[in-house]
Parts: structure tokens; sequence; C-alpha cells
């Protein structure tokens, strides 16, 4: 069967209040010894498959958990056990899991890929769990006969290494797993739960939470992004495309911020956040005409949470390598430490507030709806596809153009410099108002063609898995290959000259305290204007490649 659940961590601060809505008198609470199994090297959970036998109160249950929609889906399979038959193993020290039980069920294909007599052998238990689970049913409108009910569980306890019972792991979360009816249900309740409570959803299992025990690691590598969409055709509609665009991001955003909300992350778990955000907001942004159930209030809340990442991210890199590669060429040591705790809202702060748990929990819900309900079911995605393309072509092109119209210091190098006038020399304090008027100006446009880059990239890779195929597929798969080249070598050359600017401008404004920090504000001076002529050349083999569409 498929389970379909959302999955919370819980603030201390609201534990609580929490606790008083779970332990009501319809509630009920079961101690869960929990056994899991994997080979040493950890084949099962590297293919998504947690495989454990757990004794409920008086039973033994075996379950395996596979495959799913990465959101809130996941195929389970749960068969009770001899009790007999399981006290007789563990008194042999020998209790393991029976892969008979799958044949001709669900999760099997799940397993094809393993030779099962030899993964049986292999079999080690690895951790344990030691949790008890308060369960409450939440009845929509409090009516037993209504078909919308859902299952809420909260769990507490401890994960222990199997070879060594001094290393654990604390479990406090709760799930809510939709038992039956619409699962609109299940995501208004999470809402409501999510709003009281500051919960923040967690994608991270206990399976890979006892992996990282056992492996002694603080914390899951971050997750990158896949460059594909997944299951669409040339049939794909518009309302279903976009919910693929949404449901593709969201996989490369929710381990990420799962770990932030954590406290097990390192700077590349922000930074994969961050890509994240800017792909699902690009996405939103150029498809919104696909889809009527796309809400506006998104787009604020998740660029806001991108800048806040941007920004601390940005700070601590410079801190913990644009600094140490400097002094490699000479520059005196800047301290950036108090810099970087000054800083008022660190990620988890960002990824832990309310607007943007509740964002991620309608996003989610919105992928995983149904697109034939919507009015343009019936439009082919692929058909609209590029419309929309050309559309942020020519925003390129416009937002290009519009940079080459602003001269400043920044943008012209020593050129300008060089040729100042002596009337201009003379009328120093007016024309370095000018100049930084200019620089700004300049620098706003420059910000405003990175980002339209940047949108046109994200555009570029969803659309192209159905602009390639056709009746002229080669043809234009080779232009489509072509421009994406361009784009993606525009798009890293704005996104160097994005970061000698925000570096330059931290250590200009570090020097007002500390003037060795002028070593780096003038390193990163000269780099924009060694950057010029590189960024020029990019963004005219762009604006070439685009023109021919």
């Amino acid at each position: 069967m498929q389970e379909i659940e959302l999955k919370f961590l819980v603030p201390e601060s609201r534990l609580k209040g929490l606790m008083r809505q779970a332990k009501v008198k319809s509630s009920q609470t079961t101690q869960m010894a929990a056994h899991y199994y994997d080979t040493p090297d950890q084949q099962l959970a590297q293919a998504g498959i947690g495989l454990r036998i757990r004794k409920e109160d008086d039973t033994w249950v075996q379950t395996i958990k596979a495959g799913g929609d990465g959101l809130a889906a996941r195929l389970e399979h749960n068969a009770t056990l001899d009790p007999e038959h399981v006290q007789a193993m563990l008194a042999d020290k020998a209790l393991m899991p029976d892969f008979s039980i799958y044949k001709d069920t669900a999760i099997a294909p799940a397993l094809a890929p393993f030779k099962l007599k030899k993964l049986t052998k292999n079999l080690t238990q690895l951790y344990v769990t030691d949790v008890e689970r308060t369960t409450r049913l939440l009845i929509e409108d409090n009516d037993e006969d209504a078909d919308n009910q859902l299952e809420m569980a909260y769990d507490y306890g401890e994960i222990v290494h199997g070879n060594d019972d001094a290393l654990r792991d604390c479990i406090q979360e709760i799930e809510f797993e939709l038992v039956s009816g619409d699962i609109d249900f299940l995501f208004t309740t999470a809402k409501v739960w999510c709003k009281r409570y500051k919960l923040c959803l967690s994608t991270i299992t206990k399976a890979e939470r006892g992996g990282l025990l056992i492996t002694g690691q603080a914390h899951s590598p971050a997750v990158t992004a896949d460059t594909q969409l997944s299951h669409i055709d040339n049939h794909t509609s518009m309302p279903a495309f976009i919910r693929a665009a949404v449901h593709h991001c969201l996989l490369h955003m929710l381990p990420n911020s799962s770990a932030i909300v954590s406290g097990r992350y390192d700077d590349a778990h922000v930074l994969q956040l961050a890509i994240g955000i800017t792909r699902l907001h690009a996405a939103l942004q150029a498809f919104a005409s696909f889809s009527d159930e796309i809400n506006p209030e998104w787009s604020p809340i998740l660029e806001q949470t991108q800048a806040l990442l941007s920004d601390y991210q940005h700070l601590t890199h410079l801190a913990s390598t644009v600094e140490p590669y400097l002094q490699q060429y000479g520059a005196p040591a800047v301290e950036w430490a108090a810099d970087i705790d000054a800083i008022k809202i660190r990620p988890m702060d960002a990824v832990c507030a309310n607007d943007f748990q509740l964002t991620l929990l309608e996003l989610i819900a919105f992928a995983m709806s149904d697109p034939a309900l919507e009015p343009h079911a019936d439009k082919s995605a692929k058909e609209a596809l590029t419309a929309v393309l050309l559309k942020q072509q020519k925003a390129f092109v416009q937002a290009e153009e519009r940079l080459q119209h602003k001269r400043s210091p920044c943008l012209d190098g020593a050129e300008s410099e060089e040729n100042a006038t002596d009337d201009t020399k003379k009328n120093g304090g007016a024309q370095e108002m000018k100049d930084a008027q200019d620089t700004q100006e300049s620098q706003q446009a420059l910000l405003a063609l990175n980002q339209q880059v940047t949108t046109l990239y994200y555009v570029h890779e969803f659309a192209t898995p159905l602009l390639k195929t056709g009746h002229k597929k080669k043809k234009a798969k080779k232009k489509l290959k072509r421009q994406r080249k361009h784009l993606l070598k525009a798009k890293q050359v704005l996104s160097h000259y994005d970061d000698a600017m925000r570096y330059g401008q931290h250590y200009q404004q570090k020097s007002a305290t500390e003037t060795r920090a002028l070593f780096g504000a003038g390193w990163f001076a000269a780099t924009l204007k060694t950057q010029h002529k590189p960024l020029q050349k990019r963004l005219a083999k762009v604006k070439k490649s685009l023109i021919s569409i």
C-alpha cells in the first residue's frame, strides 16, 4: 500500500502545548522497539529502502518502505509476524527479516535489483529505536461517519547504535498520515497544527538518522538538483507541467531545508537550498499562466528566504574561502567572526519561519493535486513553452540593453579614469558623486540582468525535454544544446561578477573600521575591471544564439 504522510520536528518551546492536544482521552500510547536492518555498506539505504522489525506493545510487525514521490507519498508494506517464531529467533539472537513476504506485492519491484538470498546473508542489525508513540484519530468536523480521517502520531524516544548503546540520538517528531478520504484534509489539518505550534517539515527518516549514527556523520550530504524534469511527455498538459516543475524543485529543496531545521547542516545545505528556491521561483514566475492554483503570495516569501540564505552564505564563504585565498597573495588577515555572529537571522531562523514552512506545505499540496481538475487541463504544455521561452529571451535582451546604457567606473574599468578631462578632475567632488550614482545604477542593472539570465537558464532547463522532441528533433536538440551552453557560461560569469561586487562591498565597509580590509576592497575592484570584457563577450554570444529562434 501507499502511505501519504507529513512529518514535522517539534520545537521545544511548543512541546507542552502540543502534548496537551496529543494526549487527549481518545488518544492511545504504544511502546515500540524497532530493529533496523541493512548490509554493512547500507545497500538498502542507498536504494531508498528502509527495513525493520518492530514490537508494537505485544505485536511484532515487519515493515519495509521504499519508493514514493519524494514528497509525502511512499510505498509501505506491513506484515504481522508469528510471536512464538520471533521469540525463538530472539532467544538465539537471530532475529532477521523474511524477504519471501514480498513476493507478488507492490514492493517487489523495489527489491528486484537485489539477489535476495545473498542480501539476506549480508543483512545485519545496524541500530534500534526505542519510542513511545502517542496516536490520535483526527476526523473532519468530528463526524465519526466522515470519510476524511487521518492519524496524528507523536514519537518520543531515541535511536541506539546496534553495537554501542552509548551512541544515541533523540527522537521528537510528529506525523500526520491520511487514513481515508481527500488528501486536502491532510494538508489543511497539517497547516493548522504547523501554524499553531511552529512545526517544521522534515523528510529525514529514522532510517536515515540511524545510518548517520552508525557512520558517525553529523549530517547527510547536501542534495543537488537533477537536470531534467521527469514524468513529462508530448501529451503533458500545462497544469501537469507546472506541477512537475514544482515537484522537481521540492525534491531539491526539502532534504536541504530538513537538514537546516534539524540543526545538522553545513554551508553546502544553505547554498543548495538557496539555489533550489531560485529555481522554484523562476518556474513559478515563468509558468504562472499554466495554472490557476498558483498562489501569488508564495513568491515574496520565497524571495525573502532566498535573500536571507544568500546573504549568510556569501559572508561565511568569504570568511572560510575568500579570506584565506587573499592571504595567499599577501593580504593582511581580516577577522570576520564578529560579522557572522552579528547576523540577526541565521539559516535555521529563516527556514524555520512559519510563513516559509506554510509555503512549503502549500507547494507540496499543489504538486500532489490533480491537474485534470484545472481549466487548462486540455492545453498542451509543449505548445505554450515556446512562447514562454521567447518571452524570457526578449526580457534578457531588454535587460542586457539597459546595462549597456549605464556607464560607471565599475563597468568601464580603468578607461573612465584615463579619459577624465582636466575640467572633470577640477570638479572632483561632483564627479565622485556622479560616479557613485552611476556605479549604483549599473550595479542594479547588472543585478537585474543576472536575475534574468538565471531565470532564462532555468526556464530553458525545464522546457528542453519537451522542446527538443518532434519532427525536427535533431536540429532542435542541437540548437537548444548550443543555447544552453552559452547561457551556462554567461550565468557563471555573471555569478562571479556578482560575487566580486558583494565581496568588494564587504571589504569596503569593513575598511571603515579596519584599514587592513582595503587590500580586499582593492583586489575586488581590480577583479571587476578584468571581468568586464569576458562578461560582454558571453552576453553577446547568448544574444546571438537567441536571435535565431
